[in-house]
């Protein structure tokens, strides 16, 4: 109900929007809220932030997965139950209580203001969890793969490359749509790190959209369905893949 309540606001000129009784659709629809929200408030500029942000976190995310799993399943070496442990445990941390130093750290580095210190924060917190699930899916694919393609000439990386890879599709893409989403809807980051209104991300142009003394809300509500519609798309396309990859990836053997 509340999806298809700011749903039916969108829709509704500024006027219907507080008349009672309440009209639980318009009796005349309208997209000006929608063309209020792209054109003049700004979310345009937010959408391609947001977009541009979790399309760079979604990829570094995953590659980096990877290349944390791999060694986790494949070799032996010190440390690797301490690695997975330090792994898990950054799983309690509350990501608000890293909030200050990271501030101070991006400060010194110039990046408040900027779209990298974003990327970095959200790569860092969503990769402990996702080299996790990726570490689940890749002991359950055999070794003897890799084997049997390195007797056949390949060296280490054409065999990762040319057999591991296709086969890691299902998790690869469940990473990257875990981080992309975690990236899409984050806010307190965002509204920390960015005060300048072009680098803004959408959660942050939605909460400067409540005005001190005035809320639009149907262009609130519109700038709400926009935000919406993005990873409601990216479930539609993937979500075959990515039920593929929780479930290979829940067990081993």
């Amino acid at each position: 109900f509340p999806l298809y309540w700011i749903v039916s606001t969108s829709f509704k000129p500024e006027s219907m929007i507080m008349q009672k009784p309440i009209r639980y659709w318009p009796s005349t629809a309208t997209f000006d809220n929608y063309v209020n929200a792209w054109k003049n408030v700004g979310f345009e500029r937010y959408f391609i932030n947001s977009f541009s942000i979790a399309i760079c976190v979604a990829f570094f995310v995953m590659l980096m997965s990877i290349l944390v799993a791999y060694p986790l399943t494949r070799f032996r070496f010190k440390g690797k139950k301490a690695t997975v442990l330090v792994l898990l445990c950054t799983q309690f941390i509350p990501r608000s209580m890293l909030l200050i130093p990271l501030f101070m750290i991006f400060k010194l580095m110039n990046l408040i203001n900027s779209p990298v210190a974003l990327v970095i924060s959200y790569v860092t917190f969503g990769l402990p969890f996702n080299a996790l699930l990726m570490r689940g899916f890749l002991s359950s694919i055999p070794v003897a793969l890799e084997e049997a393609a390195m007797i056949d000439g390949c060296s280490r990386l054409q065999s990762i490359w040319y057999v591991i890879l296709p086969i890691l599709v299902p998790a690869c893409v469940a990473c990257a749509s875990f981080a992309f989403i975690d990236s899409w809807k984050e806010f307190l980051f965002a509204i920390m790190f960015i005060n300048r209104p072009a680098n803004m991300t959408i959660p942050v142009g939605l909460n400067y959209m409540i005005g001190e003394y005035t809320i639009n809300y149907g262009t609130l509500a519109a700038g709400a369905v926009i935000a919406i519609i993005p990873p409601m798309i990216l479930f539609s396309f993937i979500q075959k893949y990515l039920v593929g990859g929780l479930s290979a990836g829940s067990v081993k053997g």
